[in-house]
């Protein structure tokens, strides 16, 4: 009975996605409201940016709504130290609605990257100011505690990363939405097995208003005007929610969970693709003396793309990718060291990469032949 206190939320949040989202396309249309259509884009019709202005308001009203009820039902036990836990949410909703106005301000009318980049710091600098930064490595490198000099900067520069990774892969179709939606049930249910129930309700929430949106995204082209994206209002404040999750279940604090050797690798396992490929990216733009954030089609579901895959395929073949590495993590820090895990994923990932480059090599040296044979 106790998992009712996610599953009814989930399930809210789903039904008020899918009340919301509709509005939402109406007055896109209406205002015209749409997504600018360029080279680099992977669609070429008008198609709303809109839809995540429909998640920040669901996840930070229904939980509330959701903790309030609880704590006056008292249907499950808490058992939390409320001066502990309750600053970090308070701090959370906090940089989500400043990240919801950046990325609805860019959305609508354009927002220097240098601003947004500010603001991501500003917004990260509130989970150490709350309570939560990284504070164990838990052997990785063989680092355990992290004195608060060298936690606080590394959360900062997490939280950042993790945004601009999740914002940098909403490339296609439900990618985004469906990365950020594997993470959070993944967390969501480990949240629950140890009884962490704040988060866990969080997690689900989140999870339940992308469901939604995962369905206009993906199954709106289907139907005229039914699709929509999600823009950089979504995506700043998916970002943001996720290292919240990640960050709690990596923090070696009793009053969110109880302690686990394997906690980080875990933790982080949902984001291995998106920061690993926006890693890859950047590692590439230097080498070759590009700059750095200069948009290009060279993230991993555009790798996808020109081997001839369609949007649809690429988007769940990077889903399956994902869920791989959770399952693999959360079994393998069971029994062999956070390290190994480490250099598995990372090996794993650069197999992954050198693999898939020699199908794309050769699929394009077959078009290549194609081609002159038909000159010829």
């Amino acid at each position: 009975m106790k998992v009712l206190v996610v599953i009814l939320p989930f399930i809210i949040a789903i039904a008020l996605g899918r009340v919301i989202i509709p509005y939402i396309l109406f007055i896109s249309y209406r205002k015209r409201l749409f997504d600018p259509l360029d080279l680099r884009k992977s669609h070429h019709q008008i198609t709303p940016r809109l839809g995540g202005v429909a998640f920040a308001p669901v996840q930070s009203c229904l939980f509330i709504l959701s903790v309030v009820i609880l704590y006056k039902v008292n249907f499950v036990a808490l058992g939390i130290n409320t001066a502990e836990i309750f600053p970090m949410f308070t701090l959370l909703l906090c940089g989500m609605v400043i990240l919801f106005l950046v990325g609805l301000a860019d959305d609508l009318v354009g927002v220097s990257y240098r601003w947004k980049f500010m603001v991501q710091i500003f917004v990260a600098a509130l989970f150490p100011l709350s309570g939560l930064w990284i504070n164990d490595l838990y052997g990785i490198l063989f680092i355990t505690y992290l004195p608060i000099w060298a936690g606080v900067p590394l959360t900062i520069f997490a939280v950042v990363l993790i945004i601009n990774a999740v914002n940098l892969i909403d490339g296609i179709d439900g990618l985004c939405s469906g990365l950020i939606m594997v993470g959070c049930l993944f967390l969501g249910v480990l949240f629950t097995w140890y009884d962490a129930w704040l988060h866990a309700l969080f997690a689900f929430i989140t999870a339940g208003v992308l469901v939604s949106f995962f369905y206009f995204n993906v199954f709106g082209a289907f139907k005229r005007r039914r699709r929509i994206f999600m823009g950089d209002t979504g995506s700043l404040t998916l970002g943001y929610s996720i290292a919240f999750l990640s960050i709690s279940f990596a923090m070696n604090n009793e009053d969110i969970k109880p302690f686990s050797e394997g906690a980080i690798v875990t933790a982080f396992s949902a984001l291995i693709v998106p920061v690993f490929d926006v890693s890859r990216v950047l590692f590439v733009r230097w080498r070759d003396k590009q700059p750095l954030f200069k948009a290009d089609r060279n993230h991993l579901h555009h790798k996808f793309l020109r081997s001839g895959m369609s949007h649809h395929n690429a988007m769940i073949s990077i889903l399956l990718l994902a869920l791989f590495f959770c399952l693999f993590n959360f079994f393998a820090v069971q029994y062999i060291s956070n390290n190994v895990v480490v250099l598995c994923d990372v090996l794993l990932w650069v197999a992954f990469l050198l693999t898939w480059n020699m199908i794309e090599y050769r699929k394009k040296r077959v078009r290549a032949q194609k081609i002159q044979f038909l000159n010829d």
